[in-house]
């Protein structure tokens, strides 16, 4: 059963409350998903360390019914 969008976003953001999160599912299959994280939590964090916080905040999902996810993350620009 795959993860849909909306649910991966949930996840995030239950762990990230501040994150804008843009979410494109890439083959139109609901396993293969493009997501764009952006966080003040990210601030001060190497981009393994953003990545790390969100696979997190998916628990344990990636991998099983969250197939693929291509990550890009930062913190705000401000």
């Amino acid at each position: 059963m795959a993860m849909d969008a909306g649910e991966i976003e949930r996840l995030i953001k239950a762990s990230l409350p501040d994150a804008q999160v843009t979410i494109r599912d890439l083959a139109g299959d609901g396993d293969h998903y493009a997501a764009t994280v952006i966080s003040s939590a990210f601030k001060g964090k190497s981009r393994v360390q953003q990545h790390q916080m969100v696979y997190t905040a998916l628990k344990g999902n990636m991998g099983g019914v969250l197939h693929a996810l291509a990550l890009q993350t930062s913190p705000p620009e401000n």
